[in-house]
Protein backbone atom coordinates (compact mmCIF):
# COMPACT_ATOMS: atom_id res chain seq x y z
CA UNK A 1 0.00 0.00 0.00
CA UNK A 2 2.71 2.42 1.14
CA UNK A 3 4.59 1.62 -2.20
CA UNK A 4 1.06 2.79 -4.17
CA UNK A 5 1.01 5.90 -2.39
CA UNK A 6 4.92 6.39 -2.99
CA UNK A 7 3.87 5.41 -6.75
CA UNK A 8 1.32 7.74 -7.27
CA UNK A 9 2.69 10.78 -5.67
CA UNK A 10 5.72 10.04 -8.04
CA UNK A 11 3.92 10.25 -10.93
CA UNK A 12 1.33 13.33 -9.68
CA UNK A 13 5.00 15.16 -9.92
CA UNK A 14 5.85 13.71 -13.05
CA UNK A 15 2.47 14.82 -14.77
CA UNK A 16 2.87 18.55 -12.92
CA UNK A 17 6.31 18.60 -14.94
CA UNK A 18 4.34 17.95 -18.41
CA UNK A 19 1.35 19.88 -17.83
CA UNK A 20 3.77 22.93 -17.17
CA UNK A 21 5.86 22.10 -19.92
CA UNK A 22 3.11 22.23 -22.21
CA UNK A 23 1.90 25.60 -21.73
CA UNK A 24 4.99 26.34 -23.73
CA UNK A 25 4.95 24.08 -26.10
CA UNK A 26 4.35 26.70 -28.92
CA UNK A 27 7.57 28.44 -28.65
CA UNK A 28 9.67 25.78 -30.05
CA UNK A 29 8.96 22.69 -32.05
CA UNK A 30 10.11 18.81 -32.54
CA UNK A 31 12.00 19.04 -35.55
CA UNK A 32 12.45 22.51 -36.85
CA UNK A 33 15.08 22.19 -39.43
CA UNK A 34 13.41 19.66 -40.95
CA UNK A 35 13.06 21.53 -44.11
CA UNK A 36 15.98 24.21 -43.60
CA UNK A 37 18.98 22.08 -42.37
CA UNK A 38 17.51 18.58 -42.50
CA UNK A 39 20.75 16.39 -41.29
CA UNK A 40 21.57 18.98 -38.72
CA UNK A 41 20.30 17.05 -35.98
CA UNK A 42 21.68 13.68 -37.42
CA UNK A 43 24.89 15.78 -37.74
CA UNK A 44 25.20 16.98 -34.45
CA UNK A 45 24.35 13.14 -32.86
CA UNK A 46 27.19 11.68 -34.80
CA UNK A 47 29.64 14.23 -34.08
CA UNK A 48 28.80 13.61 -30.41
CA UNK A 49 28.56 9.63 -31.09
CA UNK A 50 32.45 9.93 -32.23
CA UNK A 51 34.04 11.64 -30.00
CA UNK A 52 32.63 12.30 -26.55
CA UNK A 53 33.54 8.17 -26.02
CA UNK A 54 37.01 9.38 -25.92
CA UNK A 55 36.20 12.18 -23.77
CA UNK A 56 33.25 10.55 -21.09
CA UNK A 57 33.84 13.29 -18.42
CA UNK A 58 33.35 15.79 -20.73
CA UNK A 59 29.62 14.79 -21.04
CA UNK A 60 28.75 16.39 -17.59
CA UNK A 61 30.33 19.61 -18.48
CA UNK A 62 28.08 20.12 -22.24
CA UNK A 63 25.06 19.36 -19.26
CA UNK A 64 25.99 22.24 -17.48
CA UNK A 65 26.86 24.00 -19.82
CA UNK A 66 23.26 23.99 -20.88
CA UNK A 67 21.95 23.99 -17.51
CA UNK A 68 24.47 27.72 -16.76
CA UNK A 69 23.08 29.31 -20.04
CA UNK A 70 19.34 28.80 -19.68
CA UNK A 71 19.64 30.27 -16.04
CA UNK A 72 20.93 33.50 -17.36
CA UNK A 73 18.82 34.84 -20.28
CA UNK A 74 17.34 31.92 -20.82
CA UNK A 75 18.72 28.97 -23.70
CA UNK A 76 20.06 31.48 -25.74
CA UNK A 77 23.78 30.36 -26.35
CA UNK A 78 24.68 33.54 -24.62
CA UNK A 79 27.13 31.61 -22.01
CA UNK A 80 29.41 30.98 -25.60
CA UNK A 81 29.97 34.62 -26.02
CA UNK A 82 34.16 35.74 -25.64
CA UNK A 83 32.45 39.79 -25.98
CA UNK A 84 29.31 41.74 -27.31
CA UNK A 85 28.62 45.34 -28.27
CA UNK A 86 26.88 45.58 -24.21
CA UNK A 87 29.95 43.93 -23.12
CA UNK A 88 33.26 45.95 -24.63
CA UNK A 89 35.45 44.90 -21.41
CA UNK A 90 34.66 41.30 -22.45
CA UNK A 91 33.14 40.86 -19.27
CA UNK A 92 30.43 37.79 -20.78
CA UNK A 93 28.81 35.07 -18.88
CA UNK A 94 31.51 32.69 -18.99
CA UNK A 95 33.91 35.38 -17.33
CA UNK A 96 31.51 35.07 -14.09
CA UNK A 97 32.86 32.68 -10.99
CA UNK A 98 30.18 30.13 -11.60
CA UNK A 99 31.25 29.98 -15.21
CA UNK A 100 35.30 29.60 -14.79
CA UNK A 101 35.04 25.85 -14.43
CA UNK A 102 33.02 25.42 -17.39
CA UNK A 103 34.48 23.71 -20.38
CA UNK A 104 33.78 22.05 -23.60
CA UNK A 105 33.62 25.85 -25.33
CA UNK A 106 35.59 23.93 -28.17
CA UNK A 107 33.25 21.05 -28.69
CA UNK A 108 30.42 23.32 -29.10
CA UNK A 109 32.61 25.27 -31.68
CA UNK A 110 33.57 22.22 -33.48
CA UNK A 111 29.91 20.76 -33.65
CA UNK A 112 28.66 23.94 -34.78
CA UNK A 113 31.79 24.72 -37.58
CA UNK A 114 29.87 20.92 -38.96
CA UNK A 115 26.23 22.01 -38.87
CA UNK A 116 27.38 25.46 -40.48
CA UNK A 117 29.40 23.66 -43.36
CA UNK A 118 26.06 21.60 -44.38
CA UNK A 119 24.04 25.00 -43.77
CA UNK A 120 25.20 28.25 -43.44
CA UNK A 121 23.19 30.82 -41.27
CA UNK A 122 20.53 28.23 -40.38
CA UNK A 123 21.08 26.20 -36.87
CA UNK A 124 21.28 28.73 -33.97
CA UNK A 125 23.97 27.61 -31.20
CA UNK A 126 21.40 27.56 -28.68
CA UNK A 127 20.04 24.46 -30.50
CA UNK A 128 23.22 23.36 -30.89
CA UNK A 129 24.04 23.46 -27.17
CA UNK A 130 20.55 22.09 -26.21
CA UNK A 131 21.10 18.80 -28.90
CA UNK A 132 24.34 18.29 -27.58
CA UNK A 133 23.88 18.18 -23.78
CA UNK A 134 21.54 15.56 -24.60
CA UNK A 135 23.12 13.30 -27.05
CA UNK A 136 26.03 13.43 -24.47
CA UNK A 137 23.91 12.20 -21.96
CA UNK A 138 22.64 9.09 -24.36
CA UNK A 139 26.26 8.26 -25.40
CA UNK A 140 26.96 7.76 -21.53
CA UNK A 141 24.25 5.44 -21.13
CA UNK A 142 22.38 8.16 -19.45
CA UNK A 143 18.42 8.81 -20.12
CA UNK A 144 17.02 11.07 -23.59
CA UNK A 145 14.67 13.31 -23.90
CA UNK A 146 12.97 15.57 -26.01
CA UNK A 147 14.72 18.59 -27.58
CA UNK A 148 12.15 21.22 -29.39
CA UNK A 149 14.51 23.30 -31.43
CA UNK A 150 13.90 26.65 -32.78
CA UNK A 151 15.85 29.00 -30.33
CA UNK A 152 17.89 32.23 -31.44
CA UNK A 153 20.69 33.23 -30.38
CA UNK A 154 21.12 36.30 -27.72
CA UNK A 155 23.40 39.17 -28.22
CA UNK A 156 23.76 40.22 -24.75
CA UNK A 157 25.90 38.31 -22.20
CA UNK A 158 26.65 39.85 -18.95
CA UNK A 159 29.07 38.19 -15.63
CA UNK A 160 26.99 40.14 -13.56
CA UNK A 161 23.81 38.77 -14.49
CA UNK A 162 25.67 35.10 -14.76
CA UNK A 163 26.55 35.51 -10.87
CA UNK A 164 23.11 36.89 -9.83
CA UNK A 165 20.93 34.22 -11.83
CA UNK A 166 23.35 30.41 -11.40
CA UNK A 167 22.49 29.06 -8.34
CA UNK A 168 25.19 28.71 -6.20
CA UNK A 169 26.60 25.63 -4.24
CA UNK A 170 26.23 27.69 -0.91
CA UNK A 171 22.25 27.87 -1.46
CA UNK A 172 19.97 26.85 0.99
CA UNK A 173 16.76 25.29 -0.12
CA UNK A 174 14.82 28.44 -0.05
CA UNK A 175 17.62 30.05 -2.28
CA UNK A 176 17.65 27.20 -4.79
CA UNK A 177 13.76 27.25 -5.10
CA UNK A 178 14.01 31.14 -5.50
CA UNK A 179 16.85 30.59 -8.06
CA UNK A 180 14.71 27.89 -10.10
CA UNK A 181 11.63 29.73 -10.05
CA UNK A 182 12.96 32.68 -11.70
CA UNK A 183 13.72 29.97 -14.86
CA UNK A 184 9.80 28.32 -14.04
CA UNK A 185 11.25 25.50 -12.85
CA UNK A 186 9.51 24.23 -9.44
CA UNK A 187 10.93 21.77 -6.38
CA UNK A 188 10.21 18.61 -8.55
CA UNK A 189 12.32 20.03 -11.66
CA UNK A 190 14.97 21.06 -8.59
CA UNK A 191 15.27 17.62 -7.22
CA UNK A 192 15.54 15.82 -10.59
CA UNK A 193 17.63 18.27 -12.32
CA UNK A 194 20.26 18.15 -9.22
CA UNK A 195 20.52 14.23 -10.01
CA UNK A 196 22.62 15.43 -13.06
CA UNK A 197 25.29 15.18 -10.68
CA UNK A 198 25.33 11.62 -10.64
CA UNK A 199 27.80 11.84 -13.15
CA UNK A 200 29.42 15.44 -12.43
CA UNK A 201 32.81 16.91 -10.44
CA UNK A 202 32.84 19.78 -7.72
CA UNK A 203 35.93 21.37 -7.32
CA UNK A 204 37.23 21.80 -4.04
CA UNK A 205 37.07 25.13 -3.85
CA UNK A 206 33.40 25.28 -4.25
CA UNK A 207 32.40 23.10 -0.92
CA UNK A 208 35.84 23.56 1.23
CA UNK A 209 34.10 25.45 3.36
CA UNK A 210 31.84 22.42 5.06
CA UNK A 211 35.01 20.81 5.56
CA UNK A 212 37.16 23.63 7.10
CA UNK A 213 35.31 26.85 8.21
CA UNK A 214 31.86 26.23 7.93
CA UNK A 215 30.80 29.20 10.46
CA UNK A 216 33.98 31.04 10.20
CA UNK A 217 35.34 29.56 13.67
CA UNK A 218 37.29 26.70 11.73
CA UNK A 219 34.43 24.02 12.19
CA UNK A 220 33.15 21.38 9.85
CA UNK A 221 29.46 21.36 8.50
CA UNK A 222 27.39 19.04 11.12
CA UNK A 223 25.10 18.36 7.96
CA UNK A 224 27.93 16.28 6.18
CA UNK A 225 28.79 12.35 7.20
CA UNK A 226 31.50 13.61 9.50
CA UNK A 227 33.53 10.24 7.93
CA UNK A 228 32.68 11.05 4.31
CA UNK A 229 34.71 14.73 5.35
CA UNK A 230 37.40 13.02 7.01
CA UNK A 231 38.25 10.94 3.87
CA UNK A 232 37.81 14.21 1.69
CA UNK A 233 39.94 16.02 4.11
CA UNK A 234 42.60 12.94 3.64
CA UNK A 235 42.97 12.29 0.03
CA UNK A 236 41.42 14.91 -1.96
CA UNK A 237 40.86 18.96 -0.43
CA UNK A 238 44.15 18.60 1.84
CA UNK A 239 43.90 22.22 2.05
CA UNK A 240 41.26 24.79 2.81
CA UNK A 241 42.05 26.93 -0.31
CA UNK A 242 42.22 24.28 -3.21
CA UNK A 243 40.93 25.87 -6.12
CA UNK A 244 42.76 22.97 -8.52
CA UNK A 245 41.86 19.44 -6.71
CA UNK A 246 38.21 18.05 -8.46
CA UNK A 247 36.43 15.65 -6.86
CA UNK A 248 33.48 12.96 -7.90
CA UNK A 249 29.89 14.02 -6.87
CA UNK A 250 28.78 10.65 -7.22
CA UNK A 251 31.87 8.54 -5.78
CA UNK A 252 31.71 4.82 -7.23
CA UNK A 253 29.40 5.23 -9.71
CA UNK A 254 30.25 8.88 -11.72
CA UNK A 255 30.47 7.08 -14.68
CA UNK A 256 26.84 5.87 -14.68
CA UNK A 257 23.95 8.09 -15.02
CA UNK A 258 21.59 6.45 -12.35
CA UNK A 259 19.89 7.12 -8.90
CA UNK A 260 22.80 6.30 -6.99
CA UNK A 261 23.60 10.61 -6.45
CA UNK A 262 20.40 10.27 -4.34
CA UNK A 263 21.40 7.28 -2.19
CA UNK A 264 24.63 9.54 -0.80
CA UNK A 265 21.85 12.31 -0.31
CA UNK A 266 20.01 10.58 2.43
CA UNK A 267 23.59 9.16 3.95
CA UNK A 268 24.37 12.76 3.87
CA UNK A 269 27.50 12.82 1.74
CA UNK A 270 26.17 15.28 -0.94
CA UNK A 271 28.93 17.22 -1.70
CA UNK A 272 27.20 20.80 -2.15
CA UNK A 273 25.31 22.19 0.51
CA UNK A 274 23.03 22.80 -2.51
CA UNK A 275 23.05 19.02 -2.95
CA UNK A 276 22.30 18.67 1.22
CA UNK A 277 19.64 21.25 1.23
CA UNK A 278 16.87 18.64 -1.20
CA UNK A 279 16.86 17.07 2.05
CA UNK A 280 15.97 19.87 4.38
CA UNK A 281 12.77 19.56 2.57
CA UNK A 282 10.23 16.89 3.60
CA UNK A 283 8.56 17.17 0.24
CA UNK A 284 11.95 17.30 -1.55
CA UNK A 285 13.49 14.72 0.62
CA UNK A 286 10.13 11.95 0.34
CA UNK A 287 10.84 13.04 -3.72
CA UNK A 288 14.30 11.61 -3.09
CA UNK A 289 13.33 8.91 -1.53
CA UNK A 290 10.94 7.79 -3.96
CA UNK A 291 13.56 7.85 -6.37
CA UNK A 292 15.44 5.57 -4.80
CA UNK A 293 13.39 3.33 -3.99
CA UNK A 294 11.46 3.53 -7.52
CA UNK A 295 13.60 1.98 -11.05
CA UNK A 296 15.71 3.71 -12.69
CA UNK A 297 13.38 4.21 -15.77
CA UNK A 298 11.19 6.40 -13.32
CA UNK A 299 14.12 8.25 -12.82
CA UNK A 300 15.04 8.43 -16.26
CA UNK A 301 11.39 9.82 -17.50
CA UNK A 302 11.15 12.72 -15.21
CA UNK A 303 14.72 13.91 -15.51
CA UNK A 304 13.50 14.17 -19.37
CA UNK A 305 10.76 16.07 -19.09
CA UNK A 306 12.67 18.13 -16.41
CA UNK A 307 15.40 19.18 -19.07
CA UNK A 308 13.06 19.74 -21.70
CA UNK A 309 10.77 21.87 -19.92
CA UNK A 310 14.42 23.71 -18.55
CA UNK A 311 15.47 23.92 -22.41
CA UNK A 312 12.25 26.01 -23.21
CA UNK A 313 13.32 28.83 -20.52
CA UNK A 314 12.72 32.30 -21.75
CA UNK A 315 13.59 31.21 -25.37
CA UNK A 316 14.06 33.70 -28.50
CA UNK A 317 12.43 32.26 -31.23
CA UNK A 318 10.80 34.01 -34.45
CA UNK A 319 12.70 37.52 -34.86
CA UNK A 320 14.24 37.69 -31.88
CA UNK A 321 18.01 37.71 -31.55
CA UNK A 322 20.03 35.87 -34.45
CA UNK A 323 21.38 32.63 -35.63
CA UNK A 324 25.44 33.19 -35.25
CA UNK A 325 27.78 32.59 -37.45
CA UNK A 326 30.66 31.83 -35.10
CA UNK A 327 29.62 31.05 -31.49
CA UNK A 328 31.50 33.15 -29.23
CA UNK A 329 30.57 36.21 -31.03
CA UNK A 330 27.65 38.32 -32.40
CA UNK A 331 27.33 39.23 -35.97
CA UNK A 332 28.16 42.46 -36.80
Amino acid sequence: MEKNIAGNLFWIAVLTIVLASATTQAQLQLGFYHRSCPKAESLIREFVQDHIPNAPSLAAALLRMHFHDCFVQGCDGSILLNVTTTTPTNATEKTAPPNLTLRGFDFIDRVKAVVEEECPGVVSCADVVALVARDSVVVTGGPSWNVPTGRRDGTISNATQALNGIPAPFFNFVNLTKSFAKVGLNVTDLVLLSGAHTIGIGHCSSFSKRLYNFTGVGDEDPSLDSEYAANLKKFKCKIPNDNVTFVEMDPGSVRTFDTHYYKLLLKRRGLFQSDAALTTDSNARDFVTNLVNGPPSNFFAAFGLSMEKMGRAHVKTGTQGQIRKHCALINN
